[in-house]
């Protein structure tokens, strides 16, 4: 979930779905809940400066989204980094005690994930990104060129490679809902929502109170992919590439760029809820019927833990929390 502005101030909830459990942030720290297999739950908690804070040039339009989105993602891939390893440590203390050996707590899992493999699925991750929604939507939009004169046209070119690469990422979104674990992921999605609208709701955390919102969010990440695919749309067809290999460049050294631009458009509509934010927000609110499902309650008790845990850190590290 985006920390974008809000009627000139700082949204200061957001979150993201791990495995088994929810990572919540406020604007100076950050604390992730993972509920382990026998239903206790551990956390992972740190102070967080805004990185605006800590390097001045991401205070300026462009760079502070490219900045805000650079820590979310390391932020994201840190909690995923801890749930994986709770799960593996979950794994580890099971197989000990089918074998009939005490497992020790506090001894390092032998199962855990360390640094280099993160590093490595983040690398073939961003190469599978790129070839699925980049080189793919391009090589097909080139032949449908060849066979349809017309498509020649950048703005057109670059529609109907958009319109590919939106359908692609549909088609995966709805195909990954499919296995049980994503589903699983979904849910603690769900639960993360309902919990950061209890919030801004200034009724009590309680599993009760959010358990009656919705799970669809106008902050939701979800949202501001679709706005991503939109701006990228129009950045192709202005900056000037006329062969394969220059489009393909264009496409990968662009994206700071486009995230860039995307959170600005993001930041101005939702100082204008009434009606910009409805409007970009509104295709990312249906898509999220997808990506978030209706969780348990012991799902939303992670997540208000986890919110929790952060909120107060922040009283230490940040200051009072007031809703946006």
């Amino acid at each position: 979930m985006l920390p974008v502005l809000e009627s000139g101030e700082e949204t200061l909830v957001g979150g993201q779905a791990v495995m088994e459990g929810v990572m919540m942030r406020t604007p100076h720290s950050y604390c992730t809940a993972v509920r382990k297999a026998d239903g206790s739950m551990v956390t992972e908690e740190a102070p967080l400066a805004r990185v605006s804070e800590k390097y001045r040039m991401f205070k300026y339009p462009i760079l502070r989204g490219v900045g805000t989105l650079g820590q979310a993602m390391w932020l994201g891939v840190k909690a995923l980094r801890f749930s994986a390893n709770v799960a593996a440590a979950d794994a580890a203390e099971q197989e000990a005690r089918e074998k009939g050996e005490a497992h020790e707590p506090g001894k390092k899992v032998s199962g855990e994930i360390p640094g280099w493999a993160m590093a490595l699925n983040l690398v073939f991750s961003f190469a599978f990104f790129i070839f699925l929604y980049k080189f793919v939507p391009l090589v097909l939009t080139t032949q449908l060129e060849q066979r349809f004169p017309g498509i020649e046209n950048p703005i057109a070119f670059n529609l109907v490679d958009g319109v590919i690469r939106l359908v692609i990422f549909l088609a995966f979104l709805w195909m990954i809902s499919l296995w049980a674990d994503i589903r699983r992921v979904f849910e603690f999605h769900g639960a993360e929502h309902k919990v950061v609208f209890n919030f801004e709701s200034g009724q009590p955390l309680t599993v009760e109170n959010a358990q009656k919102f919705v799970t669809f969010h106008p902050r939701c990440g979800t949202s501001f992919l679709l706005v991503v695919m939109l701006v990228s749309i129009v950045v192709y067809a202005v900056i000037p590439a006329n062969t394969f290999m220059a489009k393909m460049a264009l496409r990968v050294l662009a994206l700071p760029l486009i995230m860039g631009l995307s959170y600005e458009m993001i930041r101005f509509a939702a100082k204008r809820r009434a009606s910009l934010m409805a409007l970009l927000t509104a295709p990312g609110l249906w898509l999220q019927r997808i990506t978030t499902k209706p969780p348990a309650d012991d799902q939303t008790e992670v997540a208000i833990h986890a919110l929790e845990g952060a909120m107060e850190l922040e009283k230490t590290h940040g200051g009072e929390l007031v809703i946006a």
